[in-house]
């Protein structure tokens, strides 16, 4: 039990003797605590016992931190370096010393140096067999031995029981009665009799002390002192750096023409939400990558909010405002946006083409893409990389070594293949390049934003503003073009390949589709011949003359609707496709039909099925108007990015966490005033006026309140409770629980046994 002459009581205590500083620690540590902000140190300390939250702080420590916390479990009473020395031989002291402090820093721990305590939940959440240990002899109802007896006593056993003890010796540590007759039960026999098992329940129990006596005082059977060295092959950083540089460029140019494309081809969304796998397929065929690849760039810019759906009647994906706005950033910071939402976002596009359990697929940009845990083993995967030194790219098998280390008990059994997912994804973006981590990948481990920008612009390829138009009707772009340039090319060639010299080719149907846009033979050449530094090639020039001699022959007129051709094969020809049976076309005369559509539908009908049509007014004018680029909402937060604890927010909680413990801890409240529907005579959280001297009630949640109750109970001491009454009165009395279940607690107040049910308890403060 702790020293009372110490003033270090219980975990509430020791948090109010901790510093500003020691409190901020412990919620950047355990940022869980403070969302939702506890209402005081009291229910910070409550919340902190909680399973979910011990858990989560539990499952966040590394093997050696991990293995010196079951030793402090299994010690569990003053507990420093010396008394944790014999139960981890090989571990050195001013390692546990250091665990020691991470974990009463973690609250996991509490008391005086020299005289820790674990802290309430930490036993539940490592199970009833912690290292694989079963209960203390005394638990079992077997007389103390002291450890040379022990040994004699498993000297003198025969061998087959030996063997039985050695195996439940390290976990678990019980086993099912054996048959009668047989060897097995011979061999339990024997260790019953010698006082080295105990029968319970069925079963055949080694306890605690004759265990640790067959480890010879070890806990673990395998100690692990120190993290697993990354070994690998060691790369110069400027090479990294220069290959990152390329992936960055690539990414960027990869998601300026997906989101261009989409602007005004966009796809629909499926009715359950998502993309459907057909246009994916479109979308990585028009990109020249495969669909996995397709779907990652298109999760980055749906995380990074530059595409959404556009909330329509008939929704579909389309870039947002924040499309436009990015595509005015210098390189790096649009890079930057990417690696840092790559980095927060729980969505996985592994997922994407997997089956879910009710055996439909996983489709991209849908709600099934996401996954809470990929996002902390991305971050345990790049962290783990930035610890190397600069330029080490680690082998496989050392690099998952270094992680199972860093998270024992959150580490998936698909580890490897997990691990690899993410380098590749993070070999895409150019923080990782040749398996090492990259400057830029450095910068975002350390969250330094403007060093992230300022690490790849220099390594991000110069923009170009001129092609080299070639005579086989292709344009050669020497670097990335300019968004101008960039714009135009889409219009009025297709992507053949990319890399660090794009090729654009040119086609009757791509010189078509700038027609179609509303652009002319001359604003064509035009634009050619500003942006090449040579001449437009003769069969180029060919070849947009010839295709806009032939635009236009088919032309729909205002009337609802009117085709008028000027050659009549040409309308046989019309009447005979069968794509555009759906128009319903009538002839009237050898150069003109009719049908009962609207003009945008026949005439998007007509350009679908690859003949150049145009659109006329009534006048006899042609008037092609270009397709506005389409654009969706922003979202006002962008999907899947949470904010992370910093250390503003962690001083701000601890001001506020000393201001309300400072105000818990004054005098009651004047009596007469109420609290939440409570008559005059209580106070405002619903305590007795006629206990002036009680301390004050904060509001707390179920959780807090659940909480402090059974540390209440395991003390056997009592606690001030607010309790609405079946009307809503708020009152306050002393209470002291014994036991809780099924969502009431049972226990005393003045004297009489009462059952009160857990939410309708406002708050919980200690006497």
């Amino acid at each position: 039990m702790p020293d009372p002459r110490s003033g270090v009581r219980s975990l509430a205590d020791d948090l109010r003797a901790r510093t500003d500083d020691d409190l901020a620690a412990l919620l950047i540590a355990r940022p869980d605590l403070a969302r939702p902000a506890a209402s005081d140190l009291t229910a910070l300390a409550a919340r902190s016992t909680t399973r979910s939250s011990t858990a989560r702080a539990i499952d966040g420590l590394d093997l050696t931190t991990l293995q010196v916390l079951e030793a402090a479990a299994v010690v569990a009473d003053g507990i420093d370096a010396t008394t944790l020395d014999e139960l981890l031989p090989g571990t050195p002291p001013a390692t546990i010393a250091t665990a020691l402090d991470r974990l009463r820093t973690a609250a996991l721990l509490w008391g005086t140096p020299g005289a820790l305590r674990v802290s309430r939940g930490v036993a539940e959440v490592l199970g009833p067999h912690i290292a694989g240990l079963g209960p203390t002899g005394a638990e079992l109802g077997l007389d103390p031995q002291p450890p040379p007896a022990l040994r004699a006593a498993i000297t003198d056993l025969p061998e087959g029981a030996r063997a039985v003890l050695a195996q439940l010796a390290w976990g678990p540590p019980m086993a099912h009665e054996p048959e009668q007759g047989t060897r097995a039960a011979e061999a339990v026999d024997a260790l019953v009799d010698a006082g080295l098992a105990a029968r319970r329940d069925d079963q055949v129990v080694v306890p605690r002390e004759v265990a640790l006596v067959v480890r010879e005082g070890r806990l673990h059977r395998e100690a692990s002192p120190a993290a697993p060295p990354l070994e690998g092959t060691v790369r110069a950083v400027s090479v990294l750096d220069r290959v990152g540089g390329g992936s960055a460029s690539e990414v960027l140019a990869l998601v300026d023409d997906a989101l261009s494309s989409w602007s005004t081809n966009p796809p629909r969304q499926l009715r359950g939400g998502g993309l459907s796998v057909r246009d994916l397929a479109t979308t990585a065929r028009a990109l020249d990558l495969d669909p996995p690849r397709a779907a990652f760039v298109l999760e980055l810019a749906l995380s990074a909010g530059l595409l959404a759906d556009d909330q329509g009647e008939d929704p579909s994906w389309a870039p947002t405002a924040a499309y436009d706005a990015w595509l005015d950033l210098p390189g790096g910071r649009r890079w930057a946006l990417l690696a840092s939402t790559w980095w927060s976002t729980t969505r996985d596009p592994t997922r994407i083409g997997q089956r879910r359990p009710d055996g439909k697929v996983v489709n991209a940009l849908g709600q099934d893409v996401h996954a809470p845990p990929v996002r902390a083993l991305r971050r345990a995967v790049l962290t783990t990389l930035a610890e190397a030194e600069p330029g080490l790219a680690p082998t496989a098998a050392s690099l998952t070594a270094r992680l199972r280390w860093r998270r024992p008990r959150r580490v998936p059994s698909d580890l490897a293949p997990r691990v690899a997912a993410i380098l590749d994804e993070a070999s895409r973006l150019g923080l990782v390049a040749l398996g090492a981590l990259t400057t830029g990948g450095r910068a975002l481990v350390a969250g330094d934003t403007e060093a992230l920008a300022a690490s790849m612009e220099t390594h991000l390829p110069s923009p170009v503003d001129h092609v080299l138009l070639q005579a086989d009707l292709t344009a050669v772009a020497p670097g990335p073009l300019s968004a101008g340039l960039a714009h135009f090319l889409r219009q009025v060639a297709d992507l053949e390949s990319r890399g660090g010299a794009s090729v654009h080719r040119f086609s009757a149907a791509s010189i078509r589709r700038c027609l179609d846009a509303g652009w002319t033979v001359e604003e064509i050449l035009r634009g050619l011949r500003d942006a090449s530094h040579t001449p437009v090639p003769q069969p180029l020039d060919y070849l947009i003359r010839d295709t806009a001699r032939q635009h236009g022959q088919v032309r729909v007129v205002e009337a609802r609707t009117v085709l008028r051709v000027e050659d009549p094969a040409a309308l046989e020809a019309l009447l005979a496709e069968r794509a555009l049976s759906a128009l319903q076309l009538r002839r009237l005369a050898p150069t003109i039909a009719v049908s009962g559509l609207a003009p945008d539908v026949v005439l998007e009908f007509v350009q679908d099925s690859g003949i150049g049509a145009v659109r006329e007014n009534a006048t006899g004018a042609i008037t092609i108007a270009p397709r506005p680029a389409h654009r969706a909402p922003v979202p006002r937060v962008p999907p899947s990015v949470v904010r992370a604890f910093t250390a503003e927010d962690a001083e701000a909680g601890v001001a506020a966490l000393r201001a309300a413990d400072e105000q818990a801890s004054g005098t009651a409240l004047p009596p007469g005033t109420t609290g939440r529907g409570g008559p005059a005579g209580t106070t405002a959280l619903g305590k007795s006026a006629d206990r002036g001297g009680a301390p004050a009630i904060p509001a707390g949640d179920p959780a807090t309140s659940l909480a402090l109750l059974r540390e209440a109970s395991a003390d056997r001491r009592p606690v001030w409770v607010g309790y609405a009454d079946a009307v809503g009165a708020v009152r306050r009395f002393l209470f002291r629980p014994e036991d809780i279940d099924n969502g009431r607690v049972h226990g005393v107040a003045d004297g009489v046994r009462r059952t009160l049910s857990i939410h309708r308890i406002t708050g919980v403060a200690p006497d």
